[in-house]
């Protein structure tokens, strides 16, 4: 982990970062906040910023329950990302992926169209690190600074302030984004440059939507074979091989708590996508990402893309015949 380079100073006077060919300045008191996507974990990362007394605006999308939730404790509201723009120098995006990020960014209603120099946007998005990477080419060349910061945890923990995240940025940057990161992770971590946080973030997905695809699979092969989701899981619950991933997928399959684990399998299969462009362009050959990939796939192409990932033991369970639990 990179130090911090963040300097502090007495109430009134302003911290100067340096960064080549400008200075980066943040006041004293707390930078003003604009977050954009405050869906499932977007909505617990900005309730946390308003309790750590971030100005913040929102914008919001489809759904404005949670808009109006954070309108209502204090936060203002942007009808654009221009219009938010304009009111911070911090900028949160918590969406889907590269495509959103850019269609936010970019245009005449975009964030670039109302920032102001010097203003940091944060892709918390599990982004595309080649595009994250041009991206950021393209703000530095108007005075803006892009910084990758994906995200470790659960909704619930969202709420709580107690997520991680992977950083990709220059020391000056991250200096910049760390207070407000902090108010919403209870680790943040500076990998390297911009990128490396999206890197890393692939190589994380990869590795718990590959347990959820092998779990799926060894349960229902389980059943099968006469051993039941509950005997399945008196051996592993506590072993070597549980973890926190095992255990939200297994409160799915033993209580059928959809919401166990909120993460759809459309967002599942876009993330091991992008790991195998990441694959590719470095001339890695990833079987293993492959066959996890098409699992996630065959679910997504038969309409259940909106179902969470536990739920693809559902999806592998009905292919072989068996049912793993009761359904509702």
């Amino acid at each position: 982990m990179h130090p911090s380079k963040e300097r502090r100073c007495r109430s009134g006077s302003s911290p100067v970062l340096s960064h080549k060919a400008e200075k980066l300045k943040m006041s004293s008191s707390k930078e003003a906040v604009g977050f954009i996507g405050v869906g499932l974990m977007g909505q617990g990362m900005a309730s946390c910023l308003l309790a750590k007394g971030f100005p913040l605006t929102v914008m919001g999308h489809r759904n404005r329950k949670p808009v109006e939730e954070l309108v209502a404790a204090g936060a203002k509201e942007a009808k654009t990302p221009k219009e938010l723009a304009s009111q911070a120098t911090i900028i949160f995006l918590c969406v889907t992926g590269s495509a959103q990020v850019e269609a936010v960014l970019t245009g005449p209603d975009g964030i670039i169209a109302g920032a102001k120099p010097g203003t940091v946007v944060v892709d918390c998005s599990t982004s595309d690190p080649t595009v994250t990477v041009k991206l950021a080419a393209e703000l530095e060349a108007k005075g803006l600074h892009l910084c990758d910061a994906p995200l470790g945890g659960t909704p619930a923990q969202a709420t709580l302030g107690q997520l991680s995240t992977m950083v990709g940025a220059s020391d000056e940057v991250f200096a910049r984004i760390k207070p407000a990161c902090e108010a919403w992770a209870q680790k943040v971590t500076h990998l390297g440059p911009v990128g490396d946080g999206h890197k890393m973030k692939l190589l994380n997905n990869f590795l718990s939507m590959g347990y959820g695809a092998i779990y799926a699979e060894a349960l229902v092969l389980a059943q099968k074979i006469g051993i039941t989701p509950q005997t399945f899981n008196s051996v592993l619950s506590g072993s070597r091989m549980d973890c926190g991933f095992y255990q939200t997928f297994m409160k799915y399959v033993l209580e059928r708590d959809r919401d166990a684990h909120k993460f759809t399998l459309v967002n599942a299969l876009k993330d091991v996508r992008y790991l195998e462009g990441v694959a590719n362009a470095a001339g890695v050959p990833n079987p293993v990402g492959n066959a996890v990939k098409n699992v996630y796939a065959s679910a997504v192409a038969a309409g259940r893309g909106d179902d969470y990932v536990p739920m693809i033991s559902d999806w592998v369970a009905e292919l072989n015949g068996v049912s793993l639990g009761k359904k509702g």
